[in-house]
């Protein structure tokens, strides 16, 4: 996500780097780079010129001259520039208590109806909501049926009238049918169409008027890049929606569309999908993209997904486990799938900071645990919950029935071992033993 911008970025900054103090010249030179970068990303020529021009403003104050580090000095600049660029503080979605709809609307292709199912699956386990789908889509034969999928796939229920072409009636229909049974969220998918036209626009603003939305948001590709923005304002002009929602920005490279679509059509991003996965759609906070951009990383994101997936007495039993020696195989694939819960696993390590420019160029794939989980899925109940009695011709028969090696299976058995050993001095211990393991490594002297 972004890699271009983030590099680019980094490049223009080192333009400072060993400068003693900011001058007039080396921030004329830092700031053109900075221009071509996000030239580059896709940014409008007019807010890249503004954007650079503020920062200049600031950068050329008599505090700045003074700086210590030139440097840091304008990654923070940058950084603050970039969060006012894209919306400055999160926006909340206007939802009440009691009841609430919500109208979804955007382009065909763009992600619309899987949204619609992601919103529902957020709002259900995050917030506690019962919600209701609405199949408002009568043009695309298997709108209605994606939609149905999804709602089986969270368990939520999908309001649909197949036989009915009248988007309006039925939108009104679903909001009675929400009431009569108890839903607190009606989240109503709408037609989408390959281009914009009056027909369209039309229609969406027809629908909008019967059923007065508490909150309606635009879902539009983000790998569109400038087409976005414009298609944004178009159905800004017609709709006045609430915010934007930008998909497949896990692909997008550039991130021109999040960088100026609150600037030229002054709704806020709400959400941003990052994946194709249910669980993969997040809140959009333009403090954490702006650090992410400029390769801070954003661990208080990678915190709040851990915590999703963090069940506590589940912990607790773990702990107890572990003072025990009696964590096992079994204890270790749990692990290893909340982690995959938490999304996708390159994403994940580009929150940590400073890790996304050295994983710019490696691949690691969704399925990175797909061998580990072979090897343990081809372990009997018993090896799993003893791993001592893995002797030589069981770790045979496992790499056969896996379709790894026999050195897969020692080296994932060995780092096994190495983390229950681990684990159980941290338990035991804590840092005390740690400490003490360090000290009576090999090569390691104890200077008094």
């Amino acid at each position: 996500m972004f890699e271009n911008l983030s590099d680019k970025l980094d490049r223009a900054f080192k333009i400072l780097k060993g400068q003693g103090k900011i001058t007039e010249i080396n921030v004329a030179e830092t700031l053109k780079e900075v221009r071509k970068a996000l030239l580059d990303a896709d940014v409008n020529f007019k807010i890249a010129k503004t954007f650079t021009e503020n920062v200049k403003q600031k950068a050329i104050g008599e505090n700045v001259l003074n700086a210590i580090s030139p440097g840091q000095l304008m990654i923070k600049l940058v950084h603050d520039e970039l969060v006012e660029l894209m919306g400055g503080e999160q926006t909340e979605i206007n939802i009440k208590n009691e009841f609430s709809t919500i109208l979804v609307a955007g382009l065909q292709g763009s992600g619309k109806t899987t949204f619609c199912g992601k919103l529902a699956y957020m709002l259900k386990n995050k917030k506690n909501k019962k919600c209701l789908l609405v199949a408002g889509d009568v043009y695309r034969p298997a709108a209605i049926d994606q939609l149905k999928v999804l709602g089986e796939s969270i368990n939520v229920e999908v309001y649909s009238e197949p036989e009915n072409k009248k988007p309006v009636v039925i939108a009104k229909n679903a909001i009675n049918y929400a009431k009569e049974r108890g839903f607190n969220i009606v989240i109503i998918d709408t037609a989408g169409r390959l281009a914009i036209d009056e027909e369209m626009m039309n229609e969406i603003a027809a629908v909008k008027s019967a059923v007065n939305p508490n909150e309606t948001l635009f879902v539009v590709d983000s790998m569109t890049g400038q087409d976005a923005v414009n298609t944004a304002k178009a159905f800004n002009d017609v709709l006045d929606y609430d915010g934007v929602v930008l998909t497949k920005l896990d692909g997008d490279t550039r991130g021109g569309a999040a960088l100026t679509i609150k600037s030229v059509v002054e709704k806020p991003i709400k959400f941003v999908g990052m994946g194709e996965k249910l669980e993969a759609l997040d809140i959009f906070y333009p403090t954490r993209m702006a650090d992410r951009i400029l390769g801070m990383g954003d661990i208080v994101s990678l915190v709040e997904k851990a915590q999703e997936q963090f069940d506590v007495e589940e912990a607790k039993k773990l702990q107890r486990k572990i003072q025990k020696n009696q964590f096992n195989f079994n204890d270790f694939l749990s692990q290893l799938q909340q982690i995959k819960k938490m999304g996708n696993i390159k994403d994940l390590a580009g929150m940590i900071p400073g890790m996304g420019k050295y994983l710019k160029d490696v691949d690691i794939e969704d399925d990175a645990f797909k061998s580990i989980e072979a090897i343990i899925y081809s372990m009997t109940p018993a090896e799993r919950e003893n791993p001592v009695i893995l002797n030589g011709s069981r770790r045979k028969r496992i790499a056969n029935g896996s379709g790894t090696t026999i050195q897969e299976v020692n080296k994932l058995i060995k780092q096994f071992d190495d983390t229950r050993k681990m684990m159980k001095m941290l338990s035991s211990g804590g840092a005390k033993n740690l400490m003490h393991m360090m000290k009576n490594m090999p090569g390691n002297f104890n200077r008094n």
